[in-house]
């Protein structure tokens, strides 16, 4: 009986594929980015990457097991929540703190809330930056052919040049998977034929954010500053990949415009202003807090309905 009828957490969204479908989708606009990180830095990223999808999916089943619930590991959200993970990481980076970073991802950011659809925050990013705070030198520490450097919005902020041919490419230091826009563009593209993703989000995101760098960067309509910023750092997967979860991210249609804006307006502060470089981890984690209030402004009122200030009136 407890098969034929089963309560999972909201928002409940109609689709025809199910949660397995769209997690191997995921999946597969993900290859693109893992190929090249992996040809661009090599056997050891191959590494990180496999040892946080294992750790990810032991830890679910393993947990799953401990506190006697029906195993979900085959929906594939943990082999997502892996992958994201090792693609926002370091090829150098050990493997036991990737290890401890899918533990952390599943264990504490995922099954201590209920599991999947109950989450606050998106996991992969939640681990990366539990793994900043943690192990500082060791999550900003770059290499590319084998040289220890500055990453591409580390030197825009020291007010060095960068080659934009060459970060449309990948051929720049960087986590795994966020250094090639192209390969992230050829899986966002297949996002969006599939209708895996809506485009608000990350067109939002992407817009604002750019409209901020013009206003504040401090180089007014320098086009390649500006492509620059969008391109560099973790700005595109996390714009298509991350800040579009449907667990974190808002469902209607006006509440994924407020949180587009206020993705990019965050990661704008934290970019300009901030000490630090990069800043779209911490922006995503701050407007998925923000969610449910963003949902409970912009949720459509029902014909004949009347808001509960104007009951009062």
């Amino acid at each position: 009986m407890s098969d034929l009828f089963s309560v999972t957490s909201a928002p409940h969204v109609r689709d025809k594929m199910d949660t397995q479908h769209i997690m191997l989708l995921v999946i597969v606009s993900l290859l693109p980015a893992s190929i090249f990180g992996i040809c661009n830095f090599g056997i050891r990223a191959l590494f990180v990457v496999l040892v946080t999808i294992v750790s990810c999916v032991l830890s679910e089943y393993i947990y799953e097991k401990i506190v006697h619930k029906k195993s979900t590991i085959r929906d594939l959200s943990a082999v997502v929540t892996g992958l994201l993970l090792g693609l926002n990481l370091t090829h150098t980076i050990p493997l036991w703190m990737a290890a401890l970073g899918g533990v952390f991802a599943i264990v504490v950011v995922k099954m201590l809330f209920g599991g999947l659809g109950q989450n606050f925050m998106n996991p992969a990013l939640g681990a990366r930056c539990f793994l900043v705070i943690s192990f500082t030198a060791q999550m900003t520490s770059f290499t590319y052919d084998g040289v220890t450097g500055a990453t591409l919005l580390t030197k825009l902020k020291a007010g060095e040049s960068v080659n934009i041919m060459r970060m449309l490419i990948g051929n720049e230091g960087g986590t795994i998977g966020e250094t090639s826009v192209i390969a992230l563009l050829l899986g966002a593209i297949i996002l969006i034929l599939f209708g895996i993703i809506d485009l608000r989000i990350p067109g939002t995101y992407i817009l604002t954010f750019a409209i901020f760098v013009l206003l504040f960067g401090g180089h007014g309509l320098d086009i390649s500053y500006l492509v620059a910023q969008i391109c560099g750092g973790g700005l595109i997967i996390g714009a298509f990949f991350m800040a579009t979860d449907y667990v974190t991210s808002p469902i209607t249609p006006a509440g994924k415009i407020v949180f587009g804006i206020c993705l990019g307006l965050l990661t704008g502060i934290f970019r300009i202003f901030g000490a630090s470089a990069e800043g779209v981890s911490y922006a995503i984690i701050i407007s998925n807090l923000l969610v449910p209030l963003i949902e409970r402004v912009t949720i459509p009122r029902a014909f004949g309905i009347k808001r509960e200030k104007e009951e009062k009136a």
